[in-house]
């Protein structure tokens, strides 16, 4: 997990957010391979093992949502995102998680951060890799959400997506359109939806 990610994260929980504490047991550089972040607030403690941040609380079915493939291409995401320069933090949710060196060529600079990813997917600096039940992040922090097959068609994964979205960016999802809430659909053909937060 990159270090300075530690200022965009949040208790799971749900309570007010807060600053997690990180203490870090093993380092590579600027990646944290092992250690833990504490909660000021509840007091939980969330472990970081072998570079992956364990939020906790992932879905029974998540497995099987893993299971399908993407069919987005990196240029494709990079062209939906709008991505039109290098800073700032990407999350990759499911399948498409699997892709985020391919799409580091196409916009370098971006800080990607993988949720839930495909097994074998490469968890090596810059990327930063989390597992759980829900977006790890402060809301409003993340330039842009990609959702794949199964997390797209959820309102759960659908709200977090725009809970952690910056102002005026973009979520693009595999899968049906979300249906109202908190997300409003620009661009949606063949599968794939491209949404801003609703009331921006």
């Amino acid at each position: 997990m990159f270090i300075e990610l530690t200022d965009y994260l949040r208790c799971p929980e749900e309570h007010e957010e807060q600053y997690l504490v990180l203490l870090p047991s093993r380092m590579a550089e600027r990646d944290v391979r092992d250690g833990e972040l504490g909660c000021p607030v509840c007091n939980r403690t969330i472990f970081i093992a072998d570079g992956v941040l364990d939020i906790g609380g992932e879905p029974p079915d998540a497995a099987a949502r893993g299971e399908a493939a993407s069919i987005l291409q990196p240029e494709a995401m990079a062209a939906f995102l709008g991505l039109g320069g290098p800073g700032g933090y990407l999350a990759l949710v499911g399948a498409p998680a699997g892709q985020w060196k391919a799409l580091l060529e196409v916009v370098p600079g971006v800080q990607p951060v993988v949720i839930n990813p495909p097994a074998g997917t490469p968890n090596e600096s810059p990327v930063s890799v989390a597992r759980g039940g829900r977006l790890p992040f402060k809301s409003r922090t993340m330039r842009g959400v990609v959702l794949g097959p199964g997390y797209a068609g959820d309102p759960h994964w659908v709200a977090e997506a725009a809970r952690v979205l910056l102002p005026g960016l973009r979520v693009v999802g595999e899968g049906p359109d979300p249906a109202g809430g908190a997300l409003e659909v620009a661009a949606s053909a063949e599968g794939v939806w491209v949404a801003v937060r609703a009331g921006r």
